[in-house]
């Protein structure tokens, strides 16, 4: 099936942090990190993993916790220009947790490296604080499409605002096929509309995986394929540079 070289993914939704309270998120037990995080390439300077980002333990009960959350599920007929998405999902803007996630995990010292530092577009200063919850359960998917990327404004100790803008996108896996689930990889296209199946990148689920991908206008052309069994849940945000 052709696909349309155009289409974005769906702009952000109106945050729900408006109308619910926000989430007593889980602690972070064990203490993160689990093991040395280092950061593997896997299309170079274009997207990397931290295998063992969350131990499984962690995962579980990440998982147990959102399955409590209002749910949305998107509607299968996008706007015009969007790629078609068919899953469930939870959105709240939450700078605590963003900063939980960025300060007490390891990431914000995993990023800082010398050696990685020119991937990321500018002095990284955090993740967005729009959280992002996605589930799909079978028949669930998300067509061929780009990430784009967003201005945002985080907060320093001191209170102040920090104009950023975000330049790669962070997804943290809590379900692999050693949960049950079936499919849901995340596919990479190099050659953008050539849809060969010898040139495409699949990233297969691994629970507690974190993969990163540069987005924006460097953004490669990707998918998130259909859910056969099981259900994948994620957590999505992206990493924020000084501007």
């Amino acid at each position: 099936m052709a696909k349309d070289k155009r289409s974005k993914a769906h702009p952000p939704a109106a945050s729900s942090s408006a109308t619910a309270a926000t989430p007593s998120w889980p602690p972070f037990k064990p203490p993160l990190p689990v093991v040395d995080l280092t950061l593997e390439p896997l299309i170079e300077d274009k997207v990397v993993v931290l295998r063992s980002f969350f131990p499984r333990s962690l995962c579980r009960d990440y998982v147990s916790f959102l399955r409590g959350l209002p749910l949305i599920t998107t509607p299968g007929k996008p706007k015009r220009g969007d790629a078609v998405r068919v899953n469930d999902r939870y959105q709240i803007d939450d700078a605590t947790f963003a900063n939980r996630l960025w300060t007490e995990t390891g990431l914000k010292e995993a990023v800082a490296g010398e050696d990685v530092a020119h991937l990321w577009g500018g002095q990284v200063v955090g993740l967005n604080p729009n959280i992002r919850i996605y589930r799909y359960s079978p028949g669930q998917f998300f067509d061929a499409h780009y990430d784009d990327f967003n201005y945002v404004s985080l907060k320093t100790e001191a209170g102040a605002a920090l104009p950023a803008r975000t330049t790669w996108t962070l997804l943290l896996y809590l379900t692999s096929s050693a949960d049950g689930c079936i499919g849901g990889e995340t596919v990479f296209h190099p050659y953008d509309n050539n849809f060969s199946a010898k040139d495409e990148i699949a990233v297969s689920l691994e629970t507690g995986m974190l993969l990163l991908h540069k987005h924006g206008d460097d953004c490669l052309l990707h998918e998130g394929r259909e859910v056969t069994a099981g259900e994948k849940w994620v957590i999505r945000t992206d990493l924020c540079v000084k501007r």
